[in-house]
């Protein structure tokens, strides 16, 4: 039972050779007294003639039946230039079967019409499909590229506990109750955020992990529940130093895996990032950046402007080159929908042909307006501007996704271009109408800008961190900062959170009690790995590069997870079912 050879390895150099192959059956094909079979297994696909001295041996074969293989190698009469082996074929001696197999519920080939639903249900024949087959081996490929890179530059990799204390920010925790500790849970990690700090504490000085991590939140195309996180962290460093080693990392990856060198990573402070591209994730593939007209229109007698700007609200621009005869009134319509999803009341538009106006707001304004805006965003014929006037962050954000939108449906992106940048300075809180109070943007143990300190506790609307993130084609890569390492200062995040001492104390108490043996500076980032891959595959759906991933609502259906459990087992954790 031991191949001497793969279904993918065999060419014609190797004609002559006795060779002993194992997989499934692909493809069976009788020609009466001719038989050819396609066995397939992780590395390809070789075909195996049975003659009609030895066809009975497959007469009981049908298709993902696991067989054995023995035979001599020979060159093709009609070589297949679809199969890397397609030169040669196995003329089979002999064929032992090693499983036989039920019909499948789904065809086993690169081009599918099964649902999705039945492809998660059984995926492991989803598995055997090479477009799910390969993206699980370029993940791998990835996390090598990743350990290679680092462990050259002197880094260690360090696994952090599984089952941790709960600290409840950000997302709810995934529990698990104890039970020897009545009633007590542990909280499964959702970043190995404190330990790696601790790390740093314990002078392991350069730390990386590839990092299981649990989140119990909403899902869409890009989240699951348990996900990959490359997890890094340096001592006696600053940005700089932790943006040169991801960049290097990254600049590795895709120089193995694409064959390309990346262009440089742009530096991007958030607040300029919204300005002109109304989001925290900017996809930079396309220029279109969104430009503030308010100016434009102080003295206008258009209602809806003028109130705009007298209740302190600015209106956003963003201009189409050449895209007036592609974009419909039904276009414009969808468009006027579209706007509301980001809580904007509307979306004005003008376009510019045949050195004339129209479009929704061509009435409404000044023929001196209209070509005040046309001179101020330099449109020439065939151009469209599209504006919102509303407060600061709607506008920007209902413009920035019609930014992103129109990019996609006017063709304006370079889809074989990888183009990351850097966004840097985030908000040091953001406000929770939730909670009725400030929480951390990031999350607590993020450190001010220096220059911000004083506007900890007064002035926290204008108050920015050393937060970044990692963009990439407009999908948010990584996240991370550099990290408080004093308590005083610690203790007046807390403060500004409205944690009291005591609470801090419960919630992190053995970490802040090791911020007084001495912690060094130190920043660090969490990669995201299965958006990494999903890019690099080019896939938009997360589940593409997760070996058996969750559905939107969290459950397997291949093993029926989560289940129930009997009576006997709760009772052992002290736990009763709530009806």
């Amino acid at each position: 039972m031991n191949r001497d050879h793969t279904c993918g390895e065999l060419r014609k150099t190797d004609a002559g050779k006795t060779v002993k192959l194992c997989g499934w059956v692909a493809k069976r094909r009788n020609l009466g007294s001719i038989v050819f079979i396609d066995l397939r297994d992780r590395y390809g696909i070789t075909q195996i003639t049975f003659d009609e001295e030895h066809s009975d041996l497959v007469k009981d074969v049908r298709n993902e039946y696991v067989i054995e293989v023995d035979g001599t190698v020979q060159e093709k009469g009609t070589p297949n230039p679809k199969l890397l082996t397609g030169e040669i074929e196995v003329l089979a001696s002999d064929c032992k079967i090693l499983s036989s197999a039920k019909t499948t519920p789904m065809i086993i080939a690169d081009e599918t019409d099964a649902l999705e639903e039945l492809r998660l249900k059984y995926r492991y024949l989803d598995i055997r499909r090479n477009p799910i087959k390969e993206k699980l081996i370029l993940r791998d490929k990835i996390t090598t590229i990743v350990r290679n890179t680092l462990h050259a530059d002197d880094f260690v990799e360090v696994e952090t506990p599984i089952m941790g204390k709960s600290t409840p920010e950000g997302a709810r925790d995934y529990l698990v109750p104890s039970r020897l500790y009545k009633g007590k849970f542990y909280a499964l990690p959702q970043s190995p955020q404190l330990y790696k700090q601790l790390l740093m504490i314990g002078g392991m000085d350069r730390y990386f992990q590839i990092a299981r991590c649990f989140r119990d939140e909403d899902l869409r195309a890009d989240r699951q529940p348990e996900f990959t996180q490359i997890d890094i962290e340096m001592s006696f460093a600053q940005e700089e130093d932790i943006f040169a080693e991801v960049e290097k990392v990254m600049r590795n990856i895709f120089k193995e895996i694409k064959g390309i060198d990346l262009p440089d990573f742009p530096r991007i402070p958030y607040v300029e990032a919204m300005n002109k591209y109304g989001s925290d994730k900017p996809d930079i593939r396309f220029k279109n950046e969104m430009v503030n007209v308010t100016d434009v229109f102080r003295s206008s007698e258009f209602a809806v402007f003028r109130n705009t700007i007298e209740n302190g609200g600015i209106i956003k621009a963003l201009v189409f080159k050449n895209a007036s005869a592609k974009l419909s009134r039904k276009a414009f319509d969808g468009l006027q929908e579209f706007v509301k999803i980001y809580k904007a009341k509307a979306l004005a538009y003008l376009k510019y042909d045949n050195d004339a106006y129209s479009g929704s707001v061509n009435n409404a304004l000044s023929l001196e307006e209209k070509d005040a805006l046309r001179d101020y965003l330099k449109m020439e014929n065939g151009d469209v501007v599209m504006m919102i006037a509303d407060k600061k962050n709607i506008a920007e954000v209902a413009l920035g996704a019609v930014r992103k939108k129109m990019g996609e449906e006017l063709g304006l992106i370079d889809k074989e271009a990888f183009n990351f940048c850097w966004i840097t300075e985030f908000p040091m809180y953001e406000y929770s109408e939730e909670e009725d109070r400030y929480v951390s943007a990031h999350h607590p143990f993020t450190a001010p800008k220096d220059e911000d300190v004083d506007k900890l506790l007064t002035d926290k609307a204008n108050c920015y961190s050393r937060a970044y993130d990692l963009v990439l084609n407009g999908y948010e890569l990584l996240s991370g900062s550099v990290r408080i390492h004093n308590s005083e200062m610690q203790a007046k995040v807390f403060e500004a959170l409205e944690l009291t001492p005591e609470q801090a104390k419960d919630k992190f108490g053995y970490f802040l009690e090791a911020f007084d043996y001495g912690t060094p500076p130190h920043c660090g980032v969490g990669i995201g790995l299965e958006r990494l891959t999903m890019i690099l595959c080019g896939t938009d759906n997360i589940k593409d590069v997760v070996a058996f991933p969750k559905t939107a609502t969290a459950s397997c259906l291949m093993s029926e997870a989560p289940n129930t459990v009997d009576t006997d087992q709760l009772d052992c954790l002290h736990i009763q079912i709530k009806e």
